[in-house]
C-alpha cells in the first residue's frame, strides 16, 4: 500500500486501493490507520478528486543504517517477496550492495 501511495502523483481512493489490492475498503482504512500509527506519513485529501497519498519531500535525505537495520529490512523484504516490484527488487539490490565486501 506506501509503496503504491508513493508512486502516484495524485491521491489514490481508498475504493482504488482495495480494488488494487483484493481487500474491502473498510481494509484499506484499518490498514491505512496502522500506518499512521506507525509513523509513515500518509496525508488524506478530501473531496471529489482526493484519497490518501504519501507526504514526500523534493529532496530526500541519505539514510544511514546499521548492519542489523539493513538485516531486518532485508528480512522484511524477503518475507514481501524480494522481487514482487519492481522497487523492492531495487531495495534488495541496494541493501545487497551495502554489505557486500
Amino acid at each position: 500500500m506506501v509503496e503504491i501511495l508513493g508512486a502516484g502523483s495524485r491521491p489514490v481512493p481508498s475504493a482504488s486501493l482495495a480494488m488494487e489490492l483484493g481487500v474491502s475498503p473498510r481494509t484499506v482504512e484499518r490498514d491505512l490507520a496502522r500506518l499512521r500509527d506507525a509513523g509513515v506519513p500518509i496525508e488524506s485529501v478530501a473531496g471529489t478528486h482526493g484519497g490518501s497519498c504519501l507526504a514526500r519531500t523534493p529532496d530526500p535525505k541519505p539514510v544511514f543504517l546499521t548492519f542489523e537495520e539493513i538485516a531486518a529490512l532485508m528480512a522484511s523484504l524477503t518475507a514481501l517477496g524480494p522481487t514482487a516490484t519492481r522497487s523492492s527488487r531495487s531495495a534488495m539490490e541496494a541493501l545487497l550492495r551495502s554489505i557486500r565486501p
